[in-house]
């Protein structure tokens, strides 16, 4: 368990550090065309017939990110105004998303409707859990206990539904950026390399999900 335990730390350590430097490292690489990356946003949503949308400049690092009850590409501080290929990716990956809520892709339909349920385990599972710890002794602390097991299931399960709509959001992105010529052929495994590392984060979150899921049923076995 101690193990689990220090793999449940060092993972989103060494995901969060790899998504950093890789962006870092290809935000000082200019690409040659010049243009920025919510320039390269515009475009792509123009091409595919999204005038509607919207790009807005927000602050923060890496906080890009597509709403799609304002129809807003919103750009971060690292991306919005920037030339890079690092940039450019990111902005090229929200677009993505953009594109697959136009063709109603499946997996971001779902994950639109298990947000509201998600949202409301994420937050009450926890205390539910310390309450059924609480009062283990009786028969409604073990079945508060599982219903809070239950609860985060149902956060795992949207994380498992995230992985598609992100790896089909970067690969609209790095397809787009170079049939488009957005990019040039040298540029787009540049590229490829930010959105990989990117889409890591999200499989590190879940590999730690179920470590965590795993610790809660080894304690709740144990009761």
């Amino acid at each position: 368990m101690l193990l689990i335990f220090l793999l449940m730390l060092i993972l989103p350590i060494i995901a969060q550090i790899n998504v950093t430097s890789t962006f870092n490292k290809y935000q000082k690489v200019r690409s040659s065309r010049g243009i920025t990356a919510d320039q390269i946003a515009r475009q792509i949503l123009d091409s595919n017939g999204l005038y509607y949308v919207r790009i807005e400049h927000i602050s923060g690092n890496l906080t890009d990110h597509y709403d799609p009850a304002a129809n807003v590409v919103r750009l971060s501080d690292s991306t919005y105004g920037k030339s890079s290929v690092a940039a450019i990716g990111v902005a090229a990956h929200e677009c993505g998303h953009v594109c697959q809520h136009a063709e109603n892709y499946g997996p971001i339909l779902l994950r639109s409707k298990l947000v509201p349920v998600t949202n409301f385990c994420s937050r009450i599972w926890y205390f539910l859990f310390l309450i059924g710890l609480l009062l283990s002794q009786l028969t409604i602390g073990t079945s508060l206990i599982y219903a809070s097991i239950i609860m985060f299931a149902a956060v795992v399960i949207f994380q498992l539904v995230t992985l598609p709509v992100e790896f089909d959001a970067s690969s609209r992105a790095l397809k787009t950026l170079e049939s488009n010529s957005l990019l040039e052929a040298s540029e787009i495994p540049q590229a490829r390399k930010v959105l990989k590392a990117a889409a890591l984060t999200y499989v590190t979150s879940l590999v730690v999900s179920l470590l965590q899921l795993f610790r809660l049923l080894a304690a709740a076995r144990r009761r």
